[in-house]
């Protein structure tokens, strides 16, 4: 048996197909123990974000092809065995793998994704080992490098394009679908930039208005988000549902109200929250998390010595380990 990696991200498919194989935070453990099921591994962690579902097991060399067929067959997939596959987890842990370099939620997400598993029994000493390595490396790479520099959020670098739209966000009025982490993050990011209202949705009331009251702006109930879509410039969706929460029916019932001025949509929900039908609409513009790739591709590049420090770093450090399986 040894250490197996199968997954998407965001360089492999599009928003498109990684929709289709994302997992709810809620039914992360659930879904490991369905690997072990289906495929007869002996250890699993299902790891699932905006950008990437991700396997990592205790396998053969057989896993690998029942793992992509999971995830849709090998047209978009990766895979990695060993320490190739130690490597790749720490380095999505620590941010080198992400679409913004450095981001911070995903150590939340894969810290997340780890304990769902554990509680679910879908774990054993070979993952239980190796992630608590990659969290202590992780922490590691955050402290002793120089990758946190500049945008680290998906949050941040949607509201550098809004402002990028916008020339500054002094004047302009948001509203964010969604009350979760990264919803905060992005909040805090319109914020410091100076938006003049922001708007705060969420199906819980209660969560909505927590955040809007950290944000001095003001809360919605979900049911009443189309309302307040007659007079906002920007749009953020960041919720977690498993569907469209935009159509494209909804932002044609407003824009004789709105008198027809322009409207940016920015969705980081995968799956998606705004229906692409929008874009239909002449005065509308949409962006998907996949075109956030281009923003963050600039800091990529600013920052590439200190990714090969950060590499360097995590090799060394899983050396020491001599875990079986790798």
């Amino acid at each position: 048996m040894e250490l197996i990696c199968v997954g998407l991200n965001h360089r492999t498919a599009p928003v498109e197909v990684r929709e289709k194989f994302a997992v709810a935070p809620s039914k992360l453990g659930d879904a490991a123990n369905e690997l072990r099921e289906k495929t007869g591994v002996q250890e699993a962690v299902v790891i699932s974000t905006c950008n990437r579902t991700e396997l990592y097991v205790l396998g053969g060399d057989d896993s690998i092809a029942s793992l992509q067929t999971i995830l849709g067959g090998a047209e978009h997939c990766y895979h990695s065995k060993r320490m190739d596959a130690a490597v790749h987890l720490c380095r999505v842990a620590s941010g080198l793998d992400s679409m913004v370099l450095g981001e911070t939620e995903i150590f939340g997400q894969v810290k997340d994704a780890y304990q769902a598993a554990l509680s679910a029994g879908a774990t054993g000493g070979t993952l239980n080992r190796l992630f608590q390595k990659t969290f202590s490396i992780g922490k590691k790479v955050r402290t002793e490098t120089g990758i946190q520099e500049g945008a680290t959020s998906i949050g941040n670098v949607a509201v550098d394009l809004a402002e990028k739209i916008f020339g500054h966000l002094k004047d302009s009025e948001v509203m964010i679908l969604g009350a979760g982490e990264m919803s905060r993050v992005t909040a805090q990011s319109l914020q410091s930039r100076g938006a003049r209202s922001i708007f705060v949705a969420n199906r819980s009331y209660d969560r909505a208005l927590e955040l809007a009251q950290k944000m001095n702006g003001h809360a919605v109930r979900f049911d009443d988000w189309q309302l307040v879509l007659a007079q906002v410039d920007v749009v953020i969706g960041s919720t977690g549902a498993p569907h469209t929460i935009v159509q494209k029916a909804d932002v044609e019932a407003v824009r004789r109200k709105r008198k027809y001025r322009p409207l940016f949509f920015i969705d980081i929900a995968v799956p998606r929250d705004i229906d692409p039908a929008v874009e239909e609409i002449e005065e509308v513009y949409l962006y998907d998390i996949d075109t956030l790739e281009q923003i963050a591709g600039e800091a990529r590049t600013q920052r590439a010595r200190q990714i090969e420090i950060c590499e360097e770093m995590i090799r060394a450090e899983l050396v020491k380990m001599q875990l079986p399986g790798m």
